[in-house]
């Protein structure tokens, strides 16, 4: 395990120094996980594509800002979670409506796969499910139960108390499990 913190440390120091092959290495290493991080919050693949990239240029301008107080991935994934409320923010202030949200509810679900099963079946239900839920409630369920923030790190990115992190949290997953108790 140390071995791969000294390679990441490696990476990073090469970015710094502005290797493109480094930052080329990073970006490949953390690419999926960023860019499935903020899709699960902008709910559109091109936006979380423009939001992913605009992320890394970010980390890698403000690489010698990072500490190492934590792991790097963290760090990053903080960035793009950032990131991410925000463009889907400023989206919702546009009062725009995705091509592929419109689609998506027209399609006929009649394509799912008899050997993904029923745990997968039932997974994508109940993410369907938490995308029908109010703005906030689907946001820090995503980042609660999803991307495993505690409360305290998610009402410092959701910009709420600690308290208000805990009801909304609470009232999501009731919320949740009202809307589920009806397909089921």
């Amino acid at each position: 395990m140390s071995h791969k913190k000294d390679h990441i440390d490696d990476l990073l120091q090469s970015c710094i120094l502005g290797k493109q092959s480094a930052q080329l290495e990073v970006y490949n290493r953390y690419y999926s996980a960023m860019f499935n991080t903020s899709f699960r919050i902008v709910k559109d693949s091109a936006e979380a594509e423009d939001v992913m990239q605009e992320s890394f240029l970010n980390a890698f301008t403000k690489l010698d800002s990072f500490k190492g107080e934590v792991a790097f991935g963290a760090w990053l994934k903080r960035i793009v979670i950032n990131n991410s409320i925000y463009h889907y923010r400023k989206k919702q202030k546009k009062n725009e409506v995705a091509l592929d949200d419109i689609l998506y509810k027209v399609e006929d679900n009649d394509g799912v796969d008899v050997d993904n099963g029923l745990t997968e079946l039932k997974a994508q239900k109940v993410m369907e499910t938490m995308d029908s839920l109010k703005d906030n409630y689907r946001l820090s369920l995503t980042l609660h139960l999803i991307e495993g923030y505690d409360y305290e790190e998610i009402s410092s990115i959701m910009n709420i108390s600690y308290a208000n992190c805990r009801t909304t949290i609470s009232r999501a997953k009731e919320s949740l499990r009202n809307k589920l108790k009806t397909i089921y």
